[in-house]
């Protein structure tokens, strides 16, 4: 008699990003989650890539129906780890704060500034739980990001911005004089609660646009922005689909599984 064949691995890593992504995956199918922090952006894909399952969740929804202010970051986070994924790859649209990083480049961050207002930022809602965030990216994920191409930027400080709006002339101009290369929606609190769930996290920023500070002839549109990302889409994803078929199937020494210890948070790690 043929043995009934068990569930389908759980996913280990998965990639945070825009719907562009959805094709990446072999044969994906969409699992529903609920987290005691209400529901993700949408249902996890969980398909395969190279045979390695791969989760995938769109931040802002299937229909981009969440702005910035609005995604449930907690939920997410939480819902990719209560599916046992432990790495998360997370690609983004960022502004140049500086001139010679123009539309197109592709960088790797490796220090965030959080300037968001009014987000829910952390799952450690009671006691004293201070999780150490002074290098928010994982070392080893930022490595296999940027030894993938040598046109990558390796290196840059990412300012995270409540919007939706973009920034005026002199904010943009402040950012820049700080020496901060990058200008985000989106990366902060996905950062830090992946930290606070143990989970490796490490972003690739797409450069869409130069930010107001750079040109008083030029500022940023909506319009400009989902076009550089879109003309770029289908390098990003090869990029992706090159690094998650060359990461080991186990976490490397990096630190972030230990991010907990001899802490006692207010929740059990799904």
């Amino acid at each position: 008699m043929p043995e009934t064949p068990g569930p389908p691995p759980a996913p280990r890593l998965a990639v945070i990003g825009g719907s562009g992504f959805y094709e990446f995956l072999d044969a994906p199918r969409s699992v529903e989650v609920s987290t005691p922090y209400g529901d993700p952006s949408a249902p996890v894909a969980v398909g395969a890539i190279a045979g390695t399952p791969v989760a995938f969740l769109p931040r802002h929804g299937r229909r981009h129906e969440f702005p910035p202010h609005r995604v449930n970051y907690r939920a997410n986070v939480w819902a990719l780890r209560f599916l046992g994924v432990r790495r998360i790859l997370a690609p983004c649209a960022v502004g140049s704060l500086q001139p010679d990083l123009g539309p197109g480049a592709l960088v790797v961050p490796d220090q965030l500034v959080d300037r968001t207002a009014g987000r829910v930022q952390t799952f450690m809602d009671t006691g004293a739980v201070h999780v150490g965030f002074a290098d928010p990216y994982c070392p080893a994920l930022r490595r296999s990001l940027a030894d993938a191409d040598e046109k990558i930027v390796d290196t840059a400080t990412m300012v995270v911005i409540e919007g939706p709006r973009f920034s005026t002339r002199a904010e943009s101009l402040w950012y820049a004089a700080q020496g901060w290369s990058l200008v985000n929606m989106t990366g902060h609190p996905e950062a830090v609660l992946a930290r606070e769930l143990a989970m490796c996290y490490a972003a690739i920023a797409l450069v869409t646009d130069r930010d107001a500070g750079i040109s008083a002839e030029e500022s940023v549109t909506q319009t400009d922005v989902f076009a550089e990302f879109a003309r770029n889409i289908d390098r990003l994803r090869a990029l992706l689909l090159d690094v998650v078929s060359a990461l080991p199937d186990e976490r490397t020494d990096c630190g972030c599984d230990t991010a907990l210890d001899g802490m006692r948070p207010p929740f059990d790690l799904p």
